[in-house]
């Protein structure tokens, strides 16, 4: 397959992705290819290789109607789509903490002595004088923006392969924080909700799509 065509194949899934507000709730996403979709999310770059996300399946449908009753802008998803995924962020991110020198160790593999040294200069510079991350909210913050570059990846695999889908964000994030902590989904604690996405197939075809001037969006130096 040229260049060519397969960049034509790229874009065409993204004129097709939508934020689909209501699916087709008689058809369901087969396994494996919503598998696929998944692993284009744990595949997912994010910043110094952290990982620092988990990626919740919400198939049960008592909880998901516990958390439609705290989501103001999912209240057509949660009844209706095939899957519907509330992507979590790892609260215990800071340079010194156990967790992100575990994860160098055991993930990356790289030994106790560079670790040692990564933490407690590199990593350290960049949180606390570069990004100025001195506080456990801009922490958060910081691991939930990397989630987002797994959730874009998510929506692009499944446009490619026919499946719609919709980011969400309209929640009560304490209240919802709440449902998932009570379903024992955050790990005492060391989780917190970044974002939702629902995954499906669409009832109604979307309106034309639109988007700024190529010259409002790029600017070359």
């Amino acid at each position: 397959m040229s260049s060519e065509v397969k960049r034509n194949e790229i874009l065409e899934a993204y004129r097709f992705r939508h934020a689909t507000k209501t699916f087709d709730s008689t058809r369901k996403i087969p396994q494996d290819e919503f598998e696929f979709i998944l692993e284009t999310g744990r595949l997912s770059p994010s910043s110094i290789g952290l990982e620092p996300w988990k990626f919740v399946v919400v198939q049960n449908p008592e909880l998901r109607e516990q958390i439609r009753e705290v989501s103001w802008g999912a209240q057509g998803h949660m009844p209706t789509a095939s899957h519907i995924v509330v992507i979590l962020a790892r609260r215990d991110v800071k340079y010194d903490s156990p967790h992100l020198s575990r994860h160098m160790r055991e993930v990356k593999g790289m030994p106790a002595e560079l670790v040692e040294k990564l933490t407690s200069e590199m990593y350290k510079t960049f949180q606390v004088e570069d990004f100025d991350l001195n506080d456990e909210r801009s922490l958060f913050d910081w691991a939930s923006k990397q989630t987002y570059i797994a959730l874009g990846n998510m929506m692009t695999a499944a446009a490619q392969i026919g499946i719609d889908s919709c980011p969400i964000e309209g929640f009560h994030r304490a209240k919802l924080d709440e449902v998932l902590d009570n379903a024992g989904l955050l790990e005492d604690g060391a989780y917190g909700v970044s974002v939702m996405a629902a995954f499906g197939y669409r009832v109604n075809e979307p309106r034309p799509q639109t988007r700024r001037a190529v010259e409002d969006v790029i600017r070359w130096v």
